[in-house]
């Protein structure tokens, strides 16, 4: 690792605080905290919609766009809906310009209720993370209701959390040893 802090932003695209997508948000941005990364953490379901919607702007989403393009690693998390990510991510993610993350490694959280929906992860979130700019670990974390005991994931979860961690922070530094040029980072509304 270089001498300088990582920072890293978790990013919750639940509608609830009290959710499994959250919960595993909760623990990698602990891992994150224990490898001595500056952590912060933005819940998109506190955010005013009109201004996620750009609507109008709102400083709490100012903030948040401003805290997410200040990381070095964002990790995003959400529940599956309708097989795919939630609105809320949609809405916050289509706030920044197509390459405004290309300095950026991501690290994508799921849950849903059927193994099936794990694709949401190839299929939805890397796609998300792309069009951004944004260099996707190849560990994804995907868990289902059973994979849970009174509301804590289980071992293999937790494994694969650190697994995601450990290569977001070998990408982060890379990424930070390359100086890269000067880009948008959101998207101006009428």
């Amino acid at each position: 690792m270089t001498d300088s802090v990582l920072s890293a932003v978790g990013i919750s695209g639940s509608p609830s605080l009290r959710s499994r997508s959250r919960v595993l948000l909760g623990h990698a941005l602990e891992s994150l905290r224990d490898h001595r990364v500056h952590v912060q953490l933005i819940d998109l379901n506190d955010l005013p919609a009109d201004a996620l919607l750009g609507r109008r702007t709102a400083p709490e989403v100012e903030r948040a766009l401003s805290t997410v393009n200040a990381a070095n690693i964002v990790v995003a998390s959400t529940p599956v809906y309708r097989a795919t990510y939630s609105g809320l991510l949609k809405v916050f993610f289509d706030l920044f310009a197509q390459r405004a993350l290309t300095d950026k490694v991501a690290v994508a959280i799921a849950t849903g209720g059927a193994p099936g929906h794990q694709l949401v992860l190839d299929h939805g979130l890397r796609p998300l993370f792309s069009s951004v700019g944004a260099t996707v670990v190849p560990t994804g974390i995907y868990a289902v209701d059973t994979e849970f005991s009174a509301g804590t994931p289980n071992p293999d979860v937790l494994d694969r959390i650190e697994r995601a961690v450990r290569e977001s922070l070998a990408f982060a530094d890379t990424n930070q040893r390359q100086p890269r040029p000067a880009h948008p980072t959101v998207v101006t509304t009428p």
